[in-house]
C-alpha cells in the first residue's frame, strides 16, 4: 500500500514537472489560490447567515420588549384611573345614594366624561352604584350601550377583592345591532369611610389600540405580532399577515404558545411548510405575551442573494486571474505596483512623489511621463493660484473704477455744507459719515491698514446706522493695545458688523449690543465680533460654515461674510479666515483669525 502511494506520488510529480510553465502556474494557482478563496467564501457566507439571524433575533426581541412595555404602561394608567372614585367625595356619595336625581346624574356624567376623554382608545366608562344602577359615558359614534347584559359578569369578576381586574378580549353590543371588540379594566369601588363595597368602575378599551403599538414593530421586523393574555386567550393578531396566509397567527396560536416558557426568548417553528423565527416576551405586570413571528425566508433571502453574487464574483475573479496570470510576469507587476502606490499618494494630495524607472521599456517610459505630469500639475496649480489672485484684484479695481471717488466725495461735502447752512445737523452728520466711509473704502483701495483704522471705520459705520435707528445699537471694543497697530487688509470688520446689525440685532425687540474683542492664540491674532441678537438655528449655522470653508456658494447669506473670508484666506492662507458660532435666540459670534505679524504697521 505504501509503495503504491509512493508510485502514484512520483507519477503525479513527474506529470506536473513535465508540464509547460504556463500550465504549472495554472495548476499552482488552482491549489494555492482558488481553493482557499472558495473555502473562505464558504466560511464568510456561513458566518453572515448566523450574524444576520442573531441580529434579526435581537432586533425583534427589542421591538417586542418595547411593545410589551408600551402595553404595560397603558394598562397601568387605566388601573390608576380606576382608583379615582376613591378620591372623589361626590362620586363616593352618589354611589351610596339610593335612587337617581338630577344632581346625581349630572355629577356622575361629568366624572365619567372626564375619564372617557383621558385615552382616545376608550370605548366607554361605566360606574355601577351600590344598588346596581349603571351610569356610563360612551365615545363618539356610539348612540346606545347595554351594560345591564354585562352587570352579572362584572360582579362576578370583582367579587374576589379590590384590586383591578383585566378582562381579556370580548365582544360587546352597541347601537342595537353592532359589535365591538374590546378588553376591559374593572375595579371594586370601596367606601373610604366604611371600606365596604359601594360600586364597580369599568373601562372598555377597543382592541384596535394594539394595532398602533404593533405596526411599528411589524414595519421594522417585517413580521407579524401576536398578543395573548395571561389565560392564553388571543388579544390581538396582526391582520395583514406578512408571515404568509391570512389568519396564520390566529390559526396557530396554540402551537406558538407551546414553545413559550420563561419571561422571554426565541425559537424556530415550521407552519404550513414554512419556517419561522418567533421572538417573544412575557410581561411581568400583566402576564400578557407579545410574540413576533418572522419568516426565515424573508430574513435570509438577502443573505442568500449576496452569497450567490459573492460566489459568482469569486468564480469570475478566479477565471480572470487565471487568464492574466499566464501573461503577466513579476518584472512587469513590480514597477506597476510602485506606480499605483505613488498615484494613490497623489490622489490624496501628496505631490512630493517621484518614480525612479530602472529600465527603458514601456513601464520606464510611463514612469518618466508620470514624473513630468507631477511637475506640470504643480506648475498648473501655481498658475491657477496666481491667476485667481490677479482676477480678484482686477474685479475689485473694476468695481472701484466704476465711480469717481473724488467726485462723489466732493459732492457729499457740498451736501453737508448745504445741510449745515440749513441748520440740519443730522443730515450734515450723516453726509459727513458717508463721505468718510466712501473715502476709506475707495481711495487707495489696495493699501493695507491697521486694526486701529479698521475699528475707527467700523465706529463711523455704526454711528451712521444710529442716525437711522436711534438707541437701537451700541458697540463695545476690548482689543489690547498690542494688536491695534497690526496690519490687516481693509474692510474686514465693517461687513461682519453690518451682518450682525441687519441679521441679528434689527429683528430683535429692544436695543442690542455688539462686542468686539481680540487676543493672541497660537501665533495668530484672533478677533471676535459678538452680538446678542436673534441668532440662527443649527441647520442654518451648519450651511453657513460649510459655505465659508469652501463649500458651494449660497445666495442665502449674501456676499459680505463670504467676501471677507475669501480675501482673508487669499492673503493669509487657508488656515485663516472666519468661523461662525450661534445659538437661536441667544446671539452670534464671528471669529476672525489673521496672521500675527510681529512687526506692526508704520503710520
Amino acid at each position: 500500500m505504501v509503495s503504491y502511494i509512493r508510485r502514484f506520488t512520483r507519477t503525479l510529480w513527474l506529470f506536473l514537472a513535465n508540464l509547460p510553465m504556463e500550465r504549472k502556474l495554472i495548476v499552482v494557482f488552482i491549489f494555492l489560490i482558488s481553493m482557499p478563496i472558495t473555502y473562505v467564501s464558504y466560511l464568510s457566507s456561513r458566518s453572515t447567515f448566523k450574524s444576520v439571524l442573531v441580529n434579526a433575533t435581537d432586533s425583534a426581541g427589542q421591538m417586542a420588549d418595547s411593545a410589551s412595555g408600551t402595553i404595560d404602561r397603558y394598562v397601568e394608567d387605566l388601573k390608576r384611573y380606576t382608583a379615582l372614585p376613591l378620591y372623589n367625595t361626590d362620586v363616593q356619595y352618589y354611589l351610596e345614594q339610593q335612587g337617581t336625581d338630577w344632581d346625581k346624574n349630572t355629577g356622575m356624567s361629568m366624572f365619567l366624561s372626564y375619564l372617557n376623554h383621558t385615552k382616545a382608545e376608550i370605548v366607554a366608562v361605566y360606574l355601577v352604584d351600590k344598588y346596581g344602577s349603571v351610569y356610563y359615558d360612551k365615545s363618539s359614534g356610539i348612540s346606545e350601550l347595554f351594560p345591564e347584559e354585562r352587570l352579572a359578569q362584572w360582579q362576578s369578576l370583582t367579587e374576589s377583592g379590590v384590586a383591578p381586574v383585566v378582562q381579556g378580549r370580548h365582544t360587546i353590543r352597541v347601537n342595537a345591532g353592532d359589535r365591538r371588540e374590546v378588553f376591559s379594566i374593572l375595579r371594586t369601588v370601596s367606601s373610604v369611610s366604611s371600606l365596604q363595597k359601594i360600586g364597580i368602575i369599568v373601562f372598555d378599551i377597543q382592541i384596535s389600540l394594539f394595532k398602533g403599538i404593533v405596526d411599528p414593530v411589524n414595519a421594522v421586523t417585517q413580521g407579524d405580532t401576536l398578543i395573548v393574555d395571561d389565560k392564553g386567550e388571543l388579544l390581538y393578531a396582526s391582520p395583514d399577515d406578512r408571515s404568509g396566509g391570512s389568519g396564520l397567527l390566529e390559526k396557530h396560536t396554540d402551537k406558538f404558545l407551546q414553545h413559550v416558557s420563561g419571561p422571554g426568548g426565541h425559537f424556530q417553528i415550521t407552519l404550513d411548510g414554512k419556517k419561522f423565527l418567533a421572538v417573544y416576551t412575557v410581561s411581568a405586570k400583566t402576564g400578557w405575551t407579545t410574540l413576533v413571528s418572522i419568516p426565515l425566508e424573508r430574513i435570509l433571502s438577502p443573505v442568500e442573494t449576496t452569497r450567490n453574487a459573492q460566489l459568482l464574483t469569486t468564480l469570475a475573479i478566479i477565471a480572470f486571474a487565471l487568464i492574466v496570470a499566464t501573461f503577466i510576469s513579476h518584472a512587469l507587476t513590480k514597477p506597476l505596483k510602485s506606480m499605483v502606490r505613488l498615484m494613490k499618494q497623489v490622489q490624496h494630495g501628496n505631490l512630493e512623489v517621484w518614480l525612479h524607472p530602472r529600465y527603458n521599456d514601456e513601464i520606464g517610459i510611463l514612469g518618466s511621463h508620470f514624473n513630468r505630469m507631477i511637475i506640470r500639475i504643480k506648475d498648473l496649480l501655481q498658475e491657477v493660484k496666481l491667476t485667481e489672485k490677479r482676477k480678484q484684484r482686477a474685479d475689485m479695481r473694476a468695481l472701484q473704477n466704476q465711480i469717481n471717488p473724488h467726485f462723489i466725495y466732493n459732492t457729499l461735502e457740498s451736501i453737508r455744507m448745504l445741510a449745515e447752512g440749513s441748520d440740519d445737523p443730522r443730515v450734515a452728520k450723516l453726509t459727513y459719515l458717508l463721505g468718510m466711509q466712501m473715502r476709506y473704502g475707495i481711495v487707495r483701495s489696495e493699501e493695507t491698514v491697521t486694526i486701529r483704522q479698521e475699528l475707527d471705520h467700523t465706529r463711523n459705520y455704526l454711528d451712521m446706522l444710529q442716525i437711522r435707528f436711534p438707541d437701537k445699537f451700541s458697540m463695545k471694543i476690548d482689543v489690547p493695545d498690542a494688536l491695534l497697530d497690526l496690519p490687516v487688509i481693509k474692510l474686514v470688520f465693517q461687513p461682519i458688523v453690518e451682518n450682525a446689525v441687519f441679521h441679528g440685532l434689527e429683528p430683535k425687540e429692544g436695543p442690542g449690543t455688539i462686542h468686539i474683542t481680540g487676543w493672541i492664540e497660537g501665533g495668530s491674532a484672533v478677533f471676535c465680533v459678538e452680538d446678542d441678537g436673534v441668532g440662527m438655528d443649527e441647520a442654518t449655522l451648519r450651511t453657513l460654515n460649510h459655505t465659508l470653508t469652501g463649500g458651494a456658494d449660497s445666495e442665502k447669506f449674501g456676499i459680505g461674510l463670504r467676501n471677507v473670508n475669501e480675501r482673508l484666506r487669499l492673503d493669509y492662507g487657508s488656515p485663516y479666515g472666519l468661523r461662525v458660532e450661534s445659538e437661536s435666540g441667544t446671539g452670534t459670534r464671528v471669529m476672525l483669525r489673521i496672521e500675527n505679524l510681529s512687526r506692526p504697521m508704520e503710520n
